[in-house]
């Protein structure tokens, strides 16, 4: 499946889901730049880093969720995966309030990903110590948001 056009606008609808196609969803706006998570759990995971895109919550559409399962993987956030091909989808914080709600969906599980770029490296202070994070150019920030040079 790729990307289909809003109707009437003829704006991108952006478009993505899991391998198995248990999960598949439409977002109703252009994501953010992507961020590469060097966190521990982004890490178990993905089996390295994770690689998100920020929206807002409500320009998420789920079009297909039977095999979407959600885990606490903190206090503080859920991450969405599928139950049965196992690809992860989405992270979400869990306090979240009214119209401000966001979530970021996994750029790996995007049909069409074009145009959007990697932005800056997260949680830098945790990257696992098996490799470096090359000169890339690309903004560093540690888990406290402070960017490290």
């Amino acid at each position: 499946m790729g990307d289909v056009k809003a109707s009437g606008e003829g704006e991108r609808v952006w478009t993505g889901g899991c391998l198995c196609g248990g999960v598949r969803y439409a977002i109703d706006t252009r994501p953010e730049p992507i961020s590469f998570c060097h966190c521990s759990q982004c890490r178990r995971q993905h089996s390295h880093v994770g690689a998100y895109a920020g929206l807002p919550r409500a320009a998420l559409r789920l079009l297909t969720d039977s095999t979407l399962t959600w885990y606490a993987s903190s206090e503080r956030a859920r991450r969405g995966f599928c139950a049965r091909c196992g690809a992860g989808l989405f992270w979400e914080a869990l306090e979240q309030a009214g119209a401000e709600r966001r979530i970021t969906v996994t750029a790996g599980s995007l049909d069409d990903p074009s145009g959007l770029r990697v932005d800056r490296h997260i949680f830098v202070d945790h990257k696992g110590a098996y490799y470096d994070i090359g000169d890339d150019g690309v903004e560093r920030r540690t888990s406290t948001g402070e960017v490290v040079e």
